[in-house]
């Protein structure tokens, strides 16, 4: 069996490489060429121009991967004749990276030439190499072409490298502040109307759960369309006072509709599914997707018809799982950016020091409410705010519901912001909210209904 001390070994000697590479035991090979590390200048590379020829892809790539450590211009024409030749993808990519890094002029001509490339990765790996001499003209103009590009990647880099202003990027801005007539504010409406009066980036984190299609009686919609349209004018709004690449956490899971009699089928929604291209369009990043993961016994029975008659085409699994998107509102920052905004002090305060849950799989009980019959757990409202925002951040929920959000908020030292357009559920918020909070940032809630809320954004 291979031994980590025969590298050095195997590294020193070119004669004891060569007939190592020539062994064919592929699974050795690739574990030298792994740890083989830094290369000198001396290194004996024709042990890695001869694996160039063999059969395994793994063997080519990690070859080229290593030869590259090597700076050698005379390998130019090596990885040209890979680029042209060889059916393996990241024996491709890893040829042009090779090229780029070489950082030498005579290679600008080759690196044009692949941005026409038909594989995304070896265009991005050229513009990477290319981006070493943008301030020269011609590859300058070159790069410019593709920001019409079809690959979304490749756009989003040539658009940022040449058609935003990068000059402020570090300087703090008033990212971490928000409105004050928006903090620890409940406003009772309809949040379509309310929002409107909400200024551009004045939000850190939303997190909601939008009423289910038809399936509770406060959320009534004469057509699905028309409830997408609904979602879609609200999380518009959020898009708008969202502060830049900060989130929005929604909560979604496929809704049923009974069927109208036996003669019938029940309909099944893919809210979730739906709602994303809509999110997506309006200019959401996708992030992640959270599972939340019930007990079966707290979910409605799916499975009895089954259980007896086991026909196939007649099964179905009880709904365990609700979604929890995660999604950035699009920008060329990246996230080490929005840290920066926040003194060291608040970031440390910030920092989540318990044990979390390491998987996209959260385990967590559902709760009842005697006012509200879906809710949030609080132990969701907690990961999600912990998570997604900093201590004194404004945190919103447009669907407040019994304001369980509201709650998690306080308690974690973050100011919130909610609407309710149910006056019994606007009352539930107040039971639960106007309870003494332990919080450094504890602000008496102020409910307000859409007149005098409209009235304090004049005043502000």
């Amino acid at each position: 069996m291979f031994k980590t001390q025969n590298i050095s070994v195997l590294k020193h000697n070119p004669e004891k490489l060569d007939n190592f590479v020539r062994t064919e035991n592929y699974g050795d090979i690739i574990y030298l060429l792994r740890k083989l590390g830094k290369l000198s200048p001396d290194f004996d590379q024709s042990p890695l121009l001869y694996l160039l020829k063999k059969d395994n892809d793994n063997v080519r790539y990690l070859a080229v991967k290593n030869l590259a450590k090597l700076s050698n211009p005379s390998l130019i024409g090596t990885y040209k004749e890979l680029l042209k030749s060889d059916s393996s993808a990241k024996v491709r990519r890893e040829s042009v990276s090779a090229i780029g890094r070489l950082r030498k002029k005579e290679s600008i001509p080759i690196l044009i030439g692949l941005l026409d490339d038909y594989d995304p990765e070896v265009v991005l790996q050229a513009i990477r190499g290319l981006l070493v001499f943008k301030k020269d003209n011609l590859v300058k103009n070159e790069l410019k072409k593709l920001s019409e590009h079809p690959n979304e990647i490749v756009r989003v880099v040539i658009n940022k490298e040449f058609n935003n202003n990068h000059n402020n990027l570090d300087e703090k801005t008033n990212h971490t502040q928000s409105p004050e007539f928006m903090k620890n504010v409940v406003v009772r409406g309809d949040v379509r109307e309310i929002i409107k009066y909400a200024p551009d980036e004045s939000i850190h984190l939303t997190f909601t759960s939008p009423p289910y299609y038809n399936a509770r009686d406060y959320a009534i919609y004469q057509s699905y369309d028309e409830y997408l349209k609904f979602l879609e004018d609200v999380f518009k709004e959020v898009h708008r006072i969202t502060k830049d690449g900060r989130f929005f956490i929604l909560n979604t899971s496929p809704i049923i509709i009974p069927r109208v009699s036996r003669q019938h089928s029940s309909k099944r929604y893919p809210i979730p599914y739906d709602i994303h291209p809509l999110l997506i369009k309006m200019g959401w990043e996708f992030i992640d997707d959270i599972i939340w993961l019930k007990p079966e016994s707290s979910v409605k029975n799916r499975n009895a018809g089954f259980l007896q008659h086991r026909k196939p085409l007649a099964y179905k699994p009880n709904a365990c799982t609700e979604s929890v998107m995660v999604y950035r509102k699009k920008t060329d920052k990246l996230l080490d950016w929005n840290i920066r905004q926040y003194d060291w002090d608040v970031v440390n305060k910030s920092r989540v020091n318990e044990d979390y849950e390491t998987s996209n799989v959260w385990k967590i009980d559902p709760v009842f409410d005697r006012t509200h019959s879906a809710v949030f757990p609080l132990e969701l409202c907690n990961r999600v705010i912990k998570f997604y925002s900093y201590i004194g951040d404004l945190v919103f929920d447009p669907f407040a519901g019994s304001g369980t959000f509201g709650k998690s908020a306080l308690s974690l030292n973050r100011y919130f912001f909610l609407t309710e357009t149910k006056p019994e559920y606007f009352e539930r918020i107040k039971e639960n909210i106007n309870q003494k909070m332990l919080s450094e940032n504890y602000r008496e809630p102020t409910f307000l209904d859409l007149k005098t809320f409209i009235s304090n954004t004049k005043r502000k």
